[in-house]
Formats: structure tokens, C-alpha cells, sequence
């Protein structure tokens, strides 16, 4: 394991090292177990910057597209 490889673990709701939990479980690595427990708070702060981003954002009336 590298040095500071941390990792929020989905299932536990909890802050692991590398060595715990499987991939797919978790979010990571992070460099701290800080920035590791702070893993949920940056997906929403990221979504929410994803859902409000103009380049990503459709208009809703999607009357004239034919795949819609």
C-alpha cells in the first residue's frame, strides 16, 4: 500500500485503509483519512456542479428531437 492511500467504503460508511473493502465498494484513494471522511460531501458538491453546468444541461421541451 502506498502511504496515505485512504478510502470511503460505501458499505461501512466508514473511512478504510486500502487493504479493507473491495473497489467496487468504495470511493477513493484520498491522501488523509480527513479528505477520505469528507468522500460524500465532495460527490454532492460535484453533482451539484455536474447538474448546473450549461454544457451538460438539455432544454426540458425535447418536442424537436427526433431521438427524445
Amino acid at each position: 500500500m502506498a502511504e496515505g492511500q485512504w478510502y470511503w467504503c460505501l458499505t461501512h460508511k466508514a473511512v478504510e485503509p486500502y487493504e479493507a473493502c473491495r473497489a467496487e465498494v468504495r470511493l477513493g484513494p484520498y491522501s488523509t483519512k480527513e479528505e477520505a471522511g469528507r468522500a460524500l460531501e465532495r460527490v454532492a458538491e460535484r453533482n451539484e456542479s455536474w447538474d448546473t453546468d450549461p454544457r451538460f444541461n438539455d432544454p426540458e421541451d425535447d418536442e424537436d428531437d427526433p431521438v427524445a
